[in-house]
């Protein structure tokens, strides 16, 4: 299929097998109700599954070759089940990054990949894409493994879309034409389309092979030569997949990947002055750091994809039963790290109470546990400062008076889990309304009319998407225009297509 809809693993319902315990709550208005919340103190404690795979390769991989960093240092990357270390990886620095833009530039400068044809670039591309396939099961473990993703999320979808962008790129390859342009007097004016030199890219680690395709498909399929610096938190995947293209037939410094930490490699080579374009998707704050580490060197142009808090607004002829599945797999999805994530649920009066107890009965039904088990839909979150962060918001929330429906704490005694958790009664003004949380919390705001909600939703100084559930045309073309954000879905979410631009407005910059 071209299209995948990456919340399908999502619209099962499975018991967590979680027992719940009863507490009173009293809301602003000063009625007390009944709220069923996981007991995380008594989930057993199994022992993690032995992933099916092993790790090979853990240095860095310039000019073709595996390499140490040249300080001699590692780093761990963690087991985000148990914080156990997985392996030890090298930790690229200044010096590191210097020779693999150095190996970029030469193989750009000087290699036959910009000079190959384009037919022979993207044959090249679509090799490497079936390398990828075949090799689904080993690299979709890696992601499980470094990053906690449910292992069947990886390997039926994340892996497949990876594989489908690189041969959507491949075929572009042969594809990019330029213009004649008729201008006055006896003069012949032509443009073309050239491949601008060294790509420096900076991907995440929510989904570390999807963001590799993102980066590297198109800057590859134009001829360039590519250095990226791979997530601390997950430096597994990338390098494997590397490897892959090599076998594929990629020249040497073509294709160069350092992993390490953002103050040291990723600014090295944010600021690099032999680096001719530089691509990020993080943290806004980080976002602007980079851009300012461009700017302040050679003005490289830079692509940024940052943070979002999106909201998904489901209108007053909802079918609620279908808009709290929707709702709960825009939200709740990768363990909720997920930039377009529709964690603003803004629901119209009239069914806002039944909808509220039917998110809560999803959040509460949602399996949670290892990953590499059949049908867990929530692994644990990428490492402990991720799940510490989402603790934290998960108190502010409680305490700036939204009411905690369920959730709220961590899962097991064990790893990174946490409960899937949803508050109702959310004020815009509330941190968990306005700041992105980046985990499976689900914020539940209620609203009036058309007008009050367009106004509420653009409040905010994130521009990424928007999810929008209604049977009415008129409704859905009205809110689809009127929201400030770059990416709308009417009843779907998180529907992805190799060809589909994926953009920004406002504050969250892409382009």
């Amino acid at each position: 299929m071209a299209s995948k809809k990456i919340s399908t693993l999502l619209s099962r319902s499975f018991s967590s097998g979680a027992p719940c315990f009863f507490s009173r709550v009293r809301s602003v208005a000063g009625q007390s109700r009944l709220i069923c919340r996981y007991n995380s103190t008594s989930v057993a404690v199994e022992e993690p599954i032995t992933p099916p795979v092993s790790v090979k390769h853990t240095q860095l991989l310039i000019n073709g070759q595996f390499v140490d960093a040249a300080s001699g240092k590692t780093f761990p990357t963690l087991d985000p089940r148990t914080g156990e270390v997985i392996a030890y990886v090298a930790e690229g620095d200044v010096e590191d990054v210097n020779r693999a833009v150095s190996a970029a530039r030469k193989a750009f400068d000087e290699g036959p990949w910009p000079r190959m044809t384009a037919y022979e670039r993207s044959k090249i591309i679509l090799r490497f894409a079936d390398l990828l396939e075949q090799h689904t099961d080993e690299i979709a473990a890696l992601e499980t493994w470094d990053n906690g993703k449910p292992y069947e999320q990886a390997a039926k979808t994340e892996i497949p879309m990876t594989v489908r962008i690189f041969r959507y790129y491949a075929g572009w390859a042969d594809k990019i034409h330029g213009l004649t342009v008729p201008a006055d007097g006896p003069y012949h004016v032509q443009t073309l389309h050239e491949p601008i030199g060294v790509a420096g890219q900076i991907i995440p680690w929510n989904f570390p092979m999807l963001m590799f395709s993102w980066k590297v498909g198109p800057a590859l399929a134009c001829g360039n030569t590519v250095v990226i610096k791979t997530a601390e938190q997950t430096p597994l995947s990338a390098v494997y997949a590397a490897k892959l293209f090599h076998e594929a037939g990629l020249p040497d410094g073509v294709l160069n990947v350092v992993s390490g930490f953002g103050p040291t490699a990723g600014a090295a080579l944010a600021s690099h002055m032999e680096v001719d374009k530089l691509a990020f998707t993080g943290s806004t704050d980080t976002g602007k750091i980079v851009l300012e580490l461009a700017s302040k060197s050679n003005l490289k142009p830079v692509t940024l994809e940052l943070g979002g808090k999106s909201a998904f607004i489901v209108c007053e002829d909802a079918d609620v039963d279908q808009a709290v599945e929707l709702s709960h797999s825009a939200v709740f999805f990768n363990q909720g790290q997920c930039c377009c994530a529709g964690s603003r649920t803004f629901v119209h009066e009239h069914v806002y109470n039944e909808f509220v107890e039917k998110a809560r009965a999803r959040a509460m039904n949602r399996s949670v546990g290892d990953p590499f088990k059949v049908g867990i839909e929530q692994g644990p979150q990428v490492d402990s400062d991720q799940f510490e962060k989402i603790l934290r918001c998960i108190r502010s929330g409680v305490e700036s008076g939204a009411i905690l429906e369920t959730g709220g704490d961590r899962f097991g005694s064990n790893g990174y889990y946490i409960q899937p958790t949803v508050f109702s009664n959310v004020q815009d003004d509330m941190s968990i309304a306005k700041e992105e949380i980046f985990g499976p919390v689900q914020s539940i705001l209620k609203f009036k009319d058309l007008d009050e909600v367009i106004k509420r939703a653009n409040n905010s100084r994130y521009g990424l998407a928007a999810g929008i559930f209604t049977h009415n045309l008129d409704t859905a073309n009205t809110l689809s225009r009127a929201l400030k954000v770059g990416t709308v879905w009417i009843n779907c979410y998180d529907v992805f297509d190799a060809a589909v631009p994926f953009r920004w407005i406002q504050d969250e910059w892409k382009w």
